[in-house]
């Protein structure tokens, strides 16, 4: 093997086999100069919109995706062509021709003139909307398919079948604190930790084993001891001289990890109070009932209205009936236990399920909420003290219970029963 670490000057792998390669990795390679139209685009790009090449080059995005999603592609081409930098944007994307909608992480990064001038960008989109194959999808001509190897943010390298690195891009090296020289030729033993090198081997001999792609998420801890997320997927691939070998194409998506944690979070938060949803709410009582169901427990449920909320609002404003909301939430947290299950569910109205517990239980807690409610006051800029009052429905399921809606229809009768009689008062059913 040759020492040399420029993967296109490796004796074994020639530029064919490279796009054969990388053509195998589902991405949509394109360019396009600074008015947004298509000077480039590789074969998946083609099929996506149906149209040979000649009737994409020229082309506007506006002429392929609904004004929406063509005006958001062009605002992220924009960036690029004034900032002079690389762009990394998540794009939503419906076809005039079809009404699906598909999200794809797009990095974008300008090309220029000989005098530094952006001339245009190429880009590579890859669609997340299933999150399968992130291997880059690269064209036969060997100009381009060097930028990508240069410039895709991704881990790519190749290993024969006794674990000796035969390549690995400058991504892979720097992972590691070394160059691809240092790289080339040793063993993954002595370039990683043994743990991490045998967990990544495991997929190798799969590769092996099978002859086929494989393609798996793992994390590992990159040079700062950092965890990482990656999606890989694993070639097998004989050199000329029989060797096995199984080439790497490794995607950090940490951030497409972290961000599905934050919007998974984000779709069961309430973002005025910081407790959960009516979403999160219902979801959470359903797989609650059903539990109660096969261990004929029981449940019970708390719901509380502010009395009288609207004249907080009508009175002090809306942005100080915010704070009144932020602020009863703490008392009620205040009021609960670690395992008790608090949500907003409508404007100034509130849940509470607990678990396991008995009627006299949960009684006992809306009263406690009630109590502590009515003896706080809360104060501000706006000078006056306020102090609202609660009334709180409540009920515990019922072995005729055929639903949670029902226990939840009782728990709203109960509180509607609470506001009739007077308010600042809890009411069971």
């Amino acid at each position: 093997m040759s020492e040399n670490p420029r993967f296109l000057e490796t004796q074994e792998l020639d530029i064919s086999t490279l796009v054969g390669v990388v053509n195998e990795t589902g991405a949509l390679i394109y360019s396009k100069d600074t008015l947004g139209r298509y000077t480039y685009a590789n074969q998946l790009v083609l099929e996506l919109f149906d149209l040979s090449l000649e009737d994409v080059l020229g082309k506007t995005d506006f002429d392929f995706f609904d004004q929406t999603s063509a005006e958001l592609i062009d605002e992220s081409d924009q960036l690029v062509f004034t900032s002079g930098e690389t762009v990394e944007v998540e794009e939503p994307c419906t076809l005039r021709t079809s009404s699906e909608k598909q999200i794809y992480l797009s990095v974008k990064k300008p090309l220029r003139d000989n005098d530094g001038t952006v001339s245009g960008l190429f880009a590579i989109s890859i669609d997340v909307t299933k999150r399968k194959s992130l291997e880059i999808t690269a064209h036969e001509q060997k100009e381009f398919l060097d930028t990508i190897l240069n410039n895709v943010d991704a881990l790519i390298f190749m290993k024969d079948e006794n674990r000796y690195f035969r390549y690995a891009n400058f991504k892979t090296a720097n992972l590691f604190g070394v160059t691809p020289d240092e790289i080339v030729g040793k063993k993954d033993t002595e370039v990683m930790p043994q743990k991490i090198a045998d967990q990544l081997w495991q997929l190798d001999q799969k590769v092996f084993d099978s002859n086929r792609k494989q393609s798996s998420e793992e994390v590992f801890p990159n040079e700062l001891g950092v965890y990482k997320h990656y999606l890989t997927t694993k070639i097998p691939f004989h050199l000329d001289d029989g060797t096995k070998t199984a080439i790497t194409y490794s995607t950090d998506v940490t951030e497409l990890y972290l961000l599905k944690e934050k919007l998974q979070r984000q779709a069961i938060t309430d973002t005025l109070t910081g407790i959960y949803n009516r979403r999160f709410f219902n979801d959470h009582c359903e797989r609650e009932f059903s539990r109660c169901q096969r261990n004929k427990s029981t449940m019970s449920i708390l719901i509380i209205d502010i009395d009288f909320f609207k004249s907080i609002n009508d009175r002090f404003g809306h942005p100080v009936g915010d704070i009144v909301l932020r602020e009863v939430t703490k008392i009620y947290k205040s009021c609960l236990r670690k395992e008790n299950i608090l949500c907003r569910i409508g404007g100034e109205e509130f849940a509470i399920l607990l678990a396991d517990s008995t009627r006299s239980d949960a009684v006992a807690l809306a009263e406690r909420i009630r109590q502590t409610q009515e003896k706080r006051a809360i104060v501000g800029k706006w000078m006056v003290a306020i102090k609202p009052t609660v009334s709180i429905g409540v009920t515990t399921s019922l072995e005729e219970d055929k639903s949670f809606n029902s226990i939840l229809s009782r728990a709203d009768r109960a509180l509607y029963h609470a506001k009739k009689n007077g308010r600042n008062q809890v009411k069971a059913l």
